[in-house]
């Protein structure tokens, strides 16, 4: 069954990445301003390495000691790119600064100013995304909307971390459509913040709901399930 799924990743992909370029032509986007992060969660290194062959360099992990096992297993893929995106503990932030390029989870001050202390013991600079609580949801992270504006000071005030975007995890609806208001909503926050030049990211849409993020301006999505098939 493993064999299978390896064999059938990179067809999927191609899947994916035509359905992108779909959705962003029906939005009068090109597809090269859709960047494709595959989240590979609970998937072997294998997985990785066949979605890899087939062209893809942007990967997704949710879980800190994850994503610092694989990116130590991988370190011979040139070019592979590690984003963070699940929730952070301020605990495990010296774990995901020794190896992510991207955090999409950036929540709350007391992260930014742990992140941002890792990364500078390291002399690195980590490219972050704050994320949004759009729906208001308990069960998931995210500032609310109206936390935003002292966030986007906090995160500006250090010096390790270069605030790129907004991210948002919107609720599970069936129709993908019901969820366009809460992609416009974090885009709309984003324009109240400064704008595409001080934010150019917007990492939100996952493999049920990506086509719809793309339609309300999404660069950045976020797709496991429709590459690596379902966690089991």
């Amino acid at each position: 069954m493993i064999s299978e799924d390896l064999g059938n990743i990179a067809s999927r992909l191609e899947e994916v990445r035509r359905r992108i370029a779909s959705a962003a032509a029906r939005a009068g986007r090109g597809p090269e301003e859709v960047r494709l992060i595959a989240v590979s969660k609970g998937k072997p290194a294998e997985a990785i390495r066949a979605a890899y062959a087939a062209g893809q360099r942007d990967f997704g992990e949710s879980y800190a000691q994850e994503l610092v096992e694989k990116a130590e297993e991988l370190a011979d893929l040139d070019g592979i790119v590690w984003h963070a995106i699940g929730r952070l503990q301020r605990n495990k932030a010296k774990l995901v600064a020794r190896v992510a390029q991207v955090v999409h989870s950036v929540d709350r001050e007391e992260l930014a100013v742990e992140l941002d202390r890792r990364a500078a013991a390291l002399n690195r600079t980590l490219d972050v995304l704050l994320e949004v609580n759009v729906g208001g949801e308990a069960s998931k992270g995210g500032c609310a909307p109206d936390e935003l504006a002292p966030l986007v000071g906090a995160v500006a005030r250090c010096a390790h971390l270069r605030p790129v975007g907004l991210m948002t995890i919107a609720p599970f609806l069936d129709d993908p459509s019901d969820v366009l208001p809460f992609f416009a909503q974090l885009r709309a926050l984003r324009d109240a913040h400064g704008g595409q030049a001080a934010l150019p990211e917007l990492s939100m849409g996952m493999s049920h709901d990506f086509e719809a993020a793309i339609a309300e301006g999404a660069t950045l999505v976020r797709v496991g399930t429709a590459i690596f098939g379902a966690r089991g």
